[in-house]
């Protein structure tokens, strides 16, 4: 692989850093959304529906904002998605305070927003880098999130009671200050080059249904989307499902620590393991290992087995998720991009959004191992798809 050039390192640089602090309220709001929701909601089975909700305004943001960076720019997108989060944590805040839960799902439905905005961080990775630093720009743009990881839920423990009369607002509040410091390093970007050549392109040759009917495009979409699912499934209910088994909130902060952490940390390498056996088998070795997950989780309720679930849930997510966005990077053409990466993070959020309904209802009404089972046809439909891809052309994998 050649040298990156200054532009590209110094945009590469302000990409890692924008999504590291902008990527730090996803794992408060898994814990946020839960317990919020169950403070406010008019009975106990509601209490997933902020997530819920969050989850749906990301699957319909996710092609607009596509659309909006294609015709605006990366930057403009991302300063969006910043006021996103400036408004979704103010009004969770607030929500908070006047005990609304119609106000705190309108709160997540403009985060779930926010963090579809920041998806695009990845991509923006990789127009930035040159084609041989694709693999490796992806995944170590994902592994920034690790810093999400190790700040984020400390955040949440830190700030959940400094509005000792109303709880969780103070966490809610970090938010919107999250928000307005991560647009720091998004106006320091210049990805001119990549937007000018992605306008220059024009319309793509085909029309969009033609390109995603591509063995590389769909099945990279399929499994990316399920990787996200599954995780999903079993990382929604995870906080309520240990407070239930009597552990307490600090406990569940903690899992849910490790498993994001387990979700950014191999990105470090995931890139070298791409360039090495090839996408196809990280892809099938990640959605292994989500299946190895929803094992664990059947087995036992004890803390441990909540431990190793979630941290090999997020490896897998990891694999599964890094290797379908870089499937689909290598099979689109620069006009191609706005478009089918819109549809792409769509059928993502949709993936998610019937994941996390399925989970509320399933904790709710039958069991924590119930869950677990939901996630294997998923895998199922993943590894078929993986299958054809390199039995019918192998070398597309």
């Amino acid at each position: 692989m050649g040298a990156l050039s200054r532009e590209a390192l110094r945009n590469f640089g302000l990409i890692i850093l924008g999504n590291s602090i902008l990527g730090a309220p996803m794992p408060m709001l898994i814990i946020l959304g839960g317990l919020a929701g169950l403070l406010l909601a008019p009975a106990s089975e509601l209490a997933t529906i902020p997530i819920s909700v969050q989850i749906l305004a990301g699957l319909l943001a996710a092609a607009p904002v596509s659309l909006f960076m294609g015709k605006y720019g990366r930057r403009a997108g991302f300063l969006l998605g910043a006021a996103f989060a400036i408004a979704g944590g103010t009004i969770g805040a607030s929500a908070l305070y006047f005990t609304s839960f119609v106000a705190l799902c309108l709160g997540h439905a403009l985060l779930g927003a926010a963090l579809a905005s920041f998806q695009y961080f990845r991509f923006a990775a990789a127009e930035a880098a040159e084609e041989s630093w694709r693999p490796t720009a992806i995944s170590i743009t994902l592994a920034s999130g690790l810093f999400a990881a190790l700040i984020g839920p400390e955040i949440f423990v830190q700030t959940k009671d400094t509005i000792s009369t109303v709880p969780y607002a103070g966490a809610y509040a970090a938010i919107a200050v999250i928000g307005l410091v991560g647009c720091l390093p998004v106006l320091g970007l210049t990805l001119k080059q990549a937007e000018a050549a992605a306008g220059e392109a024009g319309e793509p040759a085909a029309h969009w249904t033609v390109i995603i009917r591509r063995r590389p495009v769909w099945v990279a979409i399929l499994c990316a989307a399920i990787s996200f699912g599954v995780m999903t499934l079993l990382m929604t209910p995870t906080a309520l499902a240990m407070v239930g088994c009597g552990f307490s909130e600090t406990q569940a902060s903690d899992v849910i620590r490790w498993h994001v952490i387990a979700m950014f940390a191999p990105g470090f390498f995931t890139g070298a393991l791409i360039s090495r056996f090839g996408t196809g088998v990280i892809v099938a070795v990640g959605l292994g290992l989500l299946g190895v997950s929803a094992v664990v989780a059947i087995l036992d309720i004890t803390l441990i087995h909540f431990y190793v679930a979630l941290i090999l849930l997020g490896v897998g997510w990891n694999f599964g998720f890094i290797g379908g966005t870089t499937m689909l990077a290598a099979a689109l053409a620069p006009a191609e991009r706005p478009v089918v990466q819109g549809i792409n993070d769509t059928l993502i959020a949709l993936a998610s959004t019937v994941a996390s309904f399925s989970a509320g209802a399933l904790i709710a009404s039958v069991s924590w191992a119930a869950v677990a089972v939901a996630a294997f046809p998923m895998l199922a439909l993943a590894l078929a798809g993986l299958g054809i891809l390199y039995l019918r052309k192998p070398q597309a994998a």
